[in-house]
């Protein structure tokens, strides 16, 4: 009896087997279709181990457990990722048209606007979301996963797996989300805009403008400063050119780690009796519906460009202000040409596409300042 008892045949609940099942079908999506294969085979991994009965990997003392208090608790590694993304970051494209900040600024509106939708699903039977729970699940919208962990490791550390999957299962799904939405909401005559070419950037604009981004969250939101300082301090790695090894280190050695790190760690807060409720469900419902908001109110945003500019403004690049850096801009680029061969908005659209990702980090932010004081 004792060693049946020790069995993980004899203590394996429905609700793990299921979860496992989750983790193998986020693994498939990640090498069948190529949707985020660097975050989701650890997170699906991470599932798996999880839910292993009696191994307690997940655990406060298991081995993802301790990763998990050392890395996301922390919150060190999304940080750590964000100064990998600034080092792989070129402003090149935002320096040259500073006016895209806007398309990226207006896509964060499905943040907002999922926080009040968060708060509304109260009124139903099973959800008890509070106004930090609401302001974590809202970050989804800006489809920044490390900044979603970031903030929910801070405001709802209980739902940070069904969030982390949310914001990296959409942010995979961009090439299938977004298209409709900008078909839908463009015609063919603002589809097939070809834009002038970006004007050249100089090397020290492109060393001023970390400092100029930091400087003015210094003044205005100091709270987004971890997000901000280590994305700007990575971009510094890049641009300066005199620190090669060290730029390339943060583009490759360390995020690689630490996306490793972070994904398994992500995925031990799979576990079923933890992912298994109503209020996932409706985390995911939510989600979507940010990740829609947050596009569509970014093609708007680039349909009054285009008025305001006389039609030189393709409201097609404003789907790339949400952060999915660059898949996002990759999609506009895509749609872009389908409306006009000769239509190539692919560097037009990282304008946005990395205003996004300064909009997210300023997002979060604010919500850090006021719901977590």
């Amino acid at each position: 009896m004792n060693l049946w008892q020790s069995m993980g045949i004899a203590n394996l609940e429905l609700g793990q087997v299921f979860m496992m099942l989750v983790g193998c079908g986020l693994i498939f999506l990640a090498i069948a279709k190529k949707f985020e294969p660097l975050l989701l085979i650890p997170i699906g991994f991470g599932a798996i181990l999880s839910n292993i009965p009696l191994a307690g990997i997940g655990g406060p003392d298991g081995l993802l457990g301790m990763v998990y208090t050392v890395g996301i608790e922390t919150g060190i590694f999304p940080l750590l990722i964000f100064m990998g993304v600034g080092a792989l970051t070129d402003f090149s494209a935002l320096i040259a048209m500073p006016k895209t900040l806007l398309l990226g600024a207006a896509a964060q509106f499905g943040i907002f606007v999922t926080l009040l939708g968060a708060l509304f699903l109260n009124y139903l039977p099973g959800f008890d979301f509070t106004l930090a729970d609401a302001s974590a699940i809202a970050i989804i919208g800006g489809a920044d996963g490390p900044t979603a962990i970031f903030l929910a490791s801070r405001l709802a550390p209980d739902l940070l797996g069904a969030i982390a999957v949310a914001a990296y299962s959409y942010m995979a799904l961009v090439p299938i989300i977004q298209p409709p939405i900008m078909r839908a909401l463009t015609t063919a005559e603002e589809r097939s805009v070809v834009m002038s070419q970006l004007r050249p950037v100089k090397k020290l604009e492109k060393i001023l403008f970390p400092f100029t981004v930091l400087l003015l969250c210094i003044l205005f939101l100091p709270s987004a400063a971890p997000l901000i300082g280590m994305f700007t301090f990575g971009n510094l790695l890049r641009e300066a050119g005199v620190v090669d090894r060290l730029s390339k280190a943060a583009q490759n050695e360390i995020i690689n780690i630490v996306t490793i790190f972070l994904g398994l760690a992500v995925g031990s807060k799979l576990s079923a009796d933890k992912f298994l409720t109503i209020e996932t469900l409706g985390i995911l419902a939510l989600g979507a519906f940010a990740f829609c908001v947050g596009t569509a109110s970014g093609v708007i945003m680039g349909k009054i460009m285009y008025r305001v500019s006389g039609g030189k403004v393709n409201p097609l690049i404003g789907a790339a202000g949400v952060s999915a850096v660059p898949m996002a801009a990759r999609v506009v680029n895509k749609v872009g040409l389908e409306a006009n061969h000769h239509n190539f908005l692919l560097m037009h659209a990282m304008g946005p596409n990395v205003a996004g990702v300064i909009g997210s980090a300023i997002a979060a932010g604010i919500l850090l300042a006021i719901v977590g004081n």
